[in-house]
């Protein structure tokens, strides 16, 4: 179990059909009011929100059931999309479990979510340096600002792993039991073991 930091009463949580990991990027579009409500208030409190992947529901209309690990994230930036509506920038932190939810009568659902520590950097042992290779490979294909790093990061195993969790053509299931991994290790491994499947024949 991971160790656990502060309680968080009451923070809005976002359902989302995606899983939001640890120093990720979030882009979103708003339109709902209930989540209008909810910029406006993290604007106001410099709270940020926590993200949770579906488990029943959809992301608009009733009020979805979110899974009980998620990722707080922080909103960087505001900005008006093309179609007139909100867009928001947002940056995955703290994962959390969430203790108790409720739903208010906007169709916001709230809960008291218990934080986790950040995982201890921890290098990345040899048997693993294929997965850094194939993270590197990625960022020298990728737009340098989507995965801007210094070179020390992709020797922190827990860093690495949450990378490539988030860029791997993984399903939604196997990214929430990545990020629900408190071992840095044994999510290496894991990501190890699935690689072969995107090997091409």
């Amino acid at each position: 179990m991971a160790s656990r930091t502060s309680l968080l009463n009451d923070i809005p949580l976002f359902p989302l059909s995606g899983v939001l990991f640890p120093e990720a990027p979030l882009q979103l579009r708003i339109f709902e009011s209930r989540y209008l409500d909810m910029l406006r208030e993290c604007s106001r409190t410099g709270q940020g929100f926590g993200v949770c992947l579906i488990l029943d529901g959809r992301e608009v209309g009733e009020p979805a059931t979110p899974a009980a690990v998620g990722t707080l994230a922080r909103v960087t930036d505001f900005y008006t999309l093309p179609d007139g509506l909100l867009g928001i920038t947002a940056l995955g932190s703290e994962r959390f479990r969430v203790v108790h939810t409720r739903v208010r009568s906007n169709g916001l659902v709230r809960g008291d979510v218990q934080c986790w520590l950040p995982e201890p950097v921890m290098p990345v042992p040899p048997e693993f340096g294929l997965l850094v290779t194939i993270l590197q490979r990625m960022a020298e294909l990728m737009d340098e600002r989507d995965l801007e790093a210094e070179p020390e990061r992709f020797d922190d195993a827990s860093w690495v792993g949450f990378r490539l969790a988030e860029l791997l053509p993984l399903d939604v299931a196997e990214r929430q039991q990545m990020l629900e991994l408190t071992d840095p290790l044994a999510r290496l491994a894991e990501l190890r073991d699935i690689l072969p499947r995107f090997q091409k024949g």
